[in-house]
């Protein structure tokens, strides 16, 4: 007998609708389809005792929405690209094709671990005012009217540089490829159990991205923050939650609590996604015929 599987569309992607049938067709060829679901609705996620695979239509957003969502209910998730680039979404409708029976059929799956990051938010006090998680990352950005903030950080409670720009960029190994990369961060192969800090335009010629372990809390104090008619520097989560920060207020990372599962492509490796997809270590390009 085959999986089940739960299947997440995002159906506002050109193409999704016939995605959609091409993929449900070949689960339940292979396995049983539990339900198919909208991946980009704001509806808590429904039960998934009865789910042993996740699978989700759209871009590397999507998969990240689709992940930070149903990271609870424990399920690998396997991602097909129907977007742009998808360098989190292993799998095309090719790949999904040639793959179906083994990956719905109940076949062994390939996984890779991706630790998430934990957050919260407090005030002077102390007292918690949210608790977040991220897949991705999470960015301290300026906000209007877009003056440079200053913030300090500590790491463990011990005292450290404080960083004066646009912000700061705290990132998983998954997301160092994202923001971190564009901000100058190194990008951190999967599975090391590392977190991110990377600056955003900060104003020193020697303020430079490091890399710290998952057992260690990273504190982020708001010393000096924008604000201007209720909008100013916020707490963005993975490219699409916002949480205002106000001065005095305190963001408390750590990462290595929730792992989410995720399926990979047995005929790509990490490696060479790297090089296909953000063209990592690409040689310039000489005239044609030289």
């Amino acid at each position: 007998m085959g999986r089940a599987v739960l299947l997440l569309v995002n159906r506002g992607k050109p193409g999704a609708e016939d995605a959609e049938a091409r993929v449900s067709a070949l689960i339940r060829a292979h396995g049983s389809l539990v339900d198919a679901r909208e991946a980009m609705s704001d509806e808590s996620p429904r039960d998934c005792a009865d789910v042993e695979l996740i699978v989700v239509l759209g871009g590397d957003g999507t998969l990240m929405t689709a992940a930070g969502r149903y990271a609870r209910c424990g399920r690998p998730i396997l991602g097909v690209n129907i977007g742009r680039v998808g360098f989190m979404a292993e799998f095309d409708l090719d790949s999904i094709e040639r793959h179906a029976a083994s990956l719905f059929g109940g076949g062994a799956l390939d996984t890779r671990r991706a630790p998430m990051l934990d957050a919260r938010i407090v005030d002077e006090r102390g007292a918690e005012l949210d608790s977040l998680s991220a897949v991705n990352d999470f960015v301290v950005t300026a906000g209007p009217p877009f003056r440079m903030i200053t913030l300090e950080i500590l790491i463990d409670g011990q005292a450290g540089p404080m960083v004066s720009g646009d912000g700061l960029v705290l990132s998983t190994p998954m997301g160092s490829t994202a923001y971190n990369v564009s901000a100058g961060g190194p990008i951190v192969a999967p599975g090391v159990p590392a977190t991110v800090i990377t600056p955003i335009a900060a104003h020193s010629l020697s303020f430079r991205p490091i890399v710290v372990g998952h057992g260690h809390e990273i504190e982020i104090r708001m010393l000096d923050v924008n604000h201007e008619n209720g909008s100013g520097t916020e707490l963005v989560i993975d490219g699409r939650g916002r949480r205002r920060l106000h001065s005095g207020q305190r963001v408390l990372v750590r990462g290595g609590g929730t792992e989410i599962q995720f399926v990979s492509d047995p005929d790509v490796s990490y490696w060479q996604t790297l090089m296909r997809k953000m063209g990592w270590a690409a040689p310039p390009r000489g005239r044609g015929g030289a």
